[in-house]
């Protein structure tokens, strides 16, 4: 069915008929009925697996049942959970395998593999009971309650079917057996019981129908029970829940199960018509069949259905089916002349190959002719193939047809039966003698035609079709129409047969399969059955058929027994040959193996010896390498000395020409300071000089508008003195006198103040030049130095790669840096003395500056005023020359700190700064002059 992985184990439909549930053990579906289509599937995981799901009876409710115990109930429409079965408490743990509900869905029925059964309540959701079977039965098959029209739906009768094939009726209410059907002779295989409660039908295990009247059944019970004896016996105080939940199951009858005065329940068996004739009794078969009926069925149809040809057969053949015997049979095991069957007849199915070995061994543990006869296997091999799942009837199938169909078979052993191929070739004879003439023309004897066939049963020539019905009729008839059968194919297939006129052809048409219809042939052996005269007809040589015995298997001793024990001896005395000659090879080849064994440890010692000794070879070579490794590991380490004093001193070398350069650089930046310095103060000089001389003319123009004022003073004084000539001749030669004076110091001074202004362009004359000189040479350093710059930067580089290296090296040195900067320091300190001398000569230019700036006056100013213009002049150069000097000095002393703070942080000193470009005429080069003012602080 679509959506099940394995078989579907039950189906459950639903009271209005409109849906249904299929459960198998790994889901259950829930099916549509109108449209057959799915609606729902529950799937669970494998290790659960389902046990069980169907309807409860007027309800929508669906009860599912697990492998795990858990019964959990769903509502149909919503399909949501509506409760779930607690487990049941301990003491009574089983597990759940069949389960029956009463009709009004109330209560649960649960029993698995125990004598128990479970009792719930759906109502209470809770276990009510635990009703405890008799001890006979320890699993239960299958549970169904008995109908009732009068108790509204609450069933209390149950039945109860148990391993041993007995079911048993209860009643759950008093847990006592009302009665019980079947025996262990006759057992029930399954039952099913009548809507309205009346009948129940079972199945037995012999196959038969068997039908019961639950009222004849019970009528015996009707009675009123016969008095009974009970004794109060002392019981434990204190009892468990699990034991007050069980209830023994006890008969309601003082002595055994009920029985019927005949002491036996009657069945009725399935017959064709109810009365049969004295003259028919012996072809009464079991199971209710009958042989003549059976034989115009055959005969009206051509074969069996299908679907009953096994049951058929097994009445046919009467089949005993001893079971104990046959266990003792299969007990033995293999027989030693099928062990290695598998060889002889490879077989793809291993199961039908352990069947086919399985009762060839039975056969051979039965009669000792059977291991003997090489054709057995061809023989038993179609009965193997139909009966593969039931060994038993396989064995007695076989053994009845060695029994009956293959009478005088082995009494010319291990000849093939000559006496039963000469009455076939004389019926052969009698209904064609043509062809058994032109059989002999080519020397094609009956072991040629006729005994392939009788020892392969037809399997040979026919196909399963074919051989089911030809068997249907062997069967049905006696054991010599096998033989008129056999003749009916060799008279069937004439016209093939008389266009053979060759030896293999023959033999080749009797191993292989040929257009013969099965049919005709069926009827050519009744009309021989019919038309072969009684003299040699084959009935008269052979038995009628006869069964095989209940209890034990027969005696099958109808062959030459000094043959069959000489072979038996002759093999027996062959195997113990083979098992000495195996015993010995297997001695051989241990001592081989030894051998093989002690050669191979001495090849395995020679071996170890030999790498041994080119083990101690390499080893030796190795020390040899070993002592040459060790010789150029010290001869490397004499390199990578050397080489590393080499990279000390290159280091060395490459950090005392950095330091010399970075001194360079530095006195070169101390050196442009200095000349930047000097210029400056040049410059603040001549803007000095000439902000004087500017001064110096603003008030000689000053001193020239007063000289007017007194011009006209005097002509105003002139004009009084006219008035009084008197006191004027008086003060004319006074003023005179004055006059004479003061024009002869303004001379003087003008004199002086020349003097000065020749000194003054000489010294700008020669600083000119000395520029000059100072820019030539400045620009002649330039040029070198930017040639060196070009050769160290190339000689920076490469020794940068080896300082790259040597980057650990670096802190031993940094102390060695820290020393050296600090004596550059201390150099500049010791020149600090110079700047005192350089401030000595600009304090000189100066006061030089100032005399210069006297300018002559006129000839009403005093020298007291001139020499207040000149001091006011020089405090105010003085004072913008201090403060140049301060802010140079601070950047002096910066610079200074900037140094030492890299020195003592062991880096190297920045590089100085581009210098910009100067104009023509301005200092580049460094002076000859001291660059330290230490001396000059305000």
């Amino acid at each position: 069915m679509r959506g099940h992985e394995s078989s579907v184990s039950s189906i459950s439909v639903h009271g209005s008929g409109k849906y249904a549930i299929t459960t198998s053990t790994d889901t259950a579906q829930l099916w549509d009925l109108d449209t057959f289509q799915r609606i729902r599937k529950l799937n669970v995981r494998q290790s659960v697996g389902i046990q069980k799901v169907f309807f409860l009876p007027l309800s929508n409710t669906i009860l599912s049942c697990f492998k795990d115990n858990s019964v959990f109930a769903w509502e149909f429409d919503t399909l949501h959970c509506k409760y779930q079965l607690s487990p049941p408490v301990e003491g009574s743990v089983l597990f759940y395998k069949v389960f029956a509900v009463t009709r009004d869905g109330r209560t649960l029925v649960a029993g698995g593999k125990s004598n128990h059964l479970h009792l719930w309540c759906l109502e209470l959701k809770q276990l009510i009971k635990i009703i405890q079977m008799p001890e006979k039965v320890r699993a239960v098959r299958h549970l169904e309650f008995l109908p009732d029209s009068f108790d509204g739906g609450s069933n209390q009768v149950l039945g109860v079917l148990s391993q041993d094939n007995i079911m048993r009726f209860i009643n759950i209410e008093t847990s006592q057996i009302l009665f019980d059907i079947g025996s262990p002779e006759e057992g029930i295989s399954t039952a099913v019981i009548s809507p309205n409660g009346r009948y129940i039908a079972s199945v037995m295990e012999n196959g038969s129908l068997n039908l019961y009247s639950v009222q004849a059944l019970t009528q015996e019970g009707n009675k009123p029970p016969p008095f009974t004896f009970k004794v109060v016996e002392d019981g434990p105080k204190y009892t468990s829940e699990a034991n007050k939940l069980i209830t023994k199951v006890t008969s309601e009858r003082s002595k055994g199960p009920w029985k019927s005065k005949q002491s036996k329940i009657q069945s009725r068996l399935l017959k064709l018509q109810a009365h049969t004739s004295l003259e028919n009794k012996e072809n009464e078969l079991p199971g209710g069949l009958n042989k003549k009926r059976l034989q115009a069925l055959l005969k009206g149809f051509g074969e069996y259905p299908a679907k009953y040809r096994m049951f058929v057969w097994r009445s046919l053949l009467q089949l005993p089916e001893n079971h104990l015997a046959f266990s003792s049979l299969i007990d033995r095991g293999i027989h030693s002349a099928f062990v290695n069957i598998q060889k002889e007849y490879p077989i793809k199915s291993g199961k039908l190959l352990r069947v086919l070995q399985r009762t060839l061994s039975a056969l051979a543990h039965w009669s000792a002719i059977f291991a003997e006869t090489p054709y057995m296997p061809l023989l038993a091999f179609p009965f193997v193939k139909l009966f593969q799942n039931n060994q038993l009837i396989c064995f007695e199938v076989v053994a009845t047809v060695v029994v009956n169909f293959c009478q005088h078979w082995f009494e010319y052993f291990p000849n093939p039966p000559i006496n039963v191929l000469g009455m076939m070739e004389n019926v052969l004879a009698h209904h064609d003698k043509e062809l058994l003439q032109h059989l002999i023309k080519y020397n094609v004897t009956s072991q040629v035609y006729a005994w392939p066939l009788l020892e392969t049963l037809l399997s040979e020539v026919l196909t399963r079709e074919e051989w089911l019905k030809a068997f249907d009729n062997i069967f049905s008839n006696h054991p010599s129409y096998f033989l008129m059968i056999v003749i009916a194919y060799v008279i069937c297939s004439r016209a093939s047969l008389l266009h053979c006129n060759q030896a293999a052809d023959f033999e080749f048409f009797f191993h292989h399969r040929n257009n013969v219809d099965i049919d005709v042939v069926i009827k050519e052996a009744y009309h021989l059955m019919e038309a072969t005269p009684l003299d040699i007809h084959p009935q008269q040589m052979l038995e009628d058929f006869t069964p095989l015995t209940k209890g034990q298997y027969p005696v099958f001793n109808k062959y030459p027994m000094f043959i069959v024990n000489y072979q038996a001896q002759k093999w027996e005395k062959i195997r113990q040959d083979e098992i000495e000659y195996l015993k010995e090879r297997q001695l051989a080849h241990e001592s081989e193996a030894k051998a093989q064994e002690q050669k191979a440890e001495d090849e395995a010692w020679y071996q170890r010896q030999k790498l041994l000794q080119e083990a101690e070879e390499q080893r030796q070579k190795i020390l040899l390498e070993e002592e040459k490794l060790a010789e150029q590991r010290q001869r490397l380490a004499v390199v990578k000395r050397e080489l590393k004093v080499k990279e000390l001193q290159l280091l060395d070398g490459s950090r005392r020409r950095f330091l010399n350069y970075h001194q360079d650089q530095l006195q070169m930046e101390l050196k442009c300071l200095n000349d930047e310095i000097a210029r400056k103060h040049l410059i603040k000089d001549q803007e000095a000089v000439a902000k004087e001389m500017k001064e110096v003319e603003a008030h000689r123009r000053r001193v020239d508008l007063e000289d007017q004022r007194v011009q006209r003073l005097i002509e105003m004084d002139k004009e009084e003195i006219q008035k009084a000539q008197t006191v004027a001749e008086e003060n004319v030669a006074r003023g005179e006198q004055k006059y004479t004076d003061s024009d002869w110091r303004p001379r003087r001074d003008e004199q002086d103040q020349e003097e000065c202004y020749r000194e003054i362009a000489k010294l700008l004359h020669d600083n000119r030049v000395r520029e000059a000189e100072l820019l030539k040479a400045m620009r002649e350093a330039e040029e070198k130095k930017q040639e060196d710059v070009v050769q160290n930067k190339a000689q920076l580089e490469e020794e940068q790669k080896v300082a790259a290296a040597a980057d650990g090296h670096r802190k031993q040195f940094s102390d060695d840096r820290m020393n050296d900067e600090l004596e550059l320091a201390e150099k500049l300190q010791r020149e600090d003395g110079c700047f005192e001398r350089l401030h000595d000569l600009k304090a000189r230019c100066t006061e030089r500056g100032v005399e210069v700036q006297q300018v002559p006056g006129s000839g009403n100013i005093s020298p007291s005023d001139l020499s207040t213009l000149a001091s006011s002049l020089r405090s105010r150069s003085r004072a913008e020359l201090a403060r140049r000097e301060r802010e140079l000095m601070a950047e002096v002393r910066r610079l200074r700190r900037r140094i030492a703070s890299r020195a003592r942080a062991g880096l190297p000193a920045a590089p100085s700064p581009p210098q910009p470009a100067r104009p023509e005429g301005t200092c580049t080069a460094p002076l000859a002059a001291p660059s330290n003012y230490s001396s000059v602080k305000s």
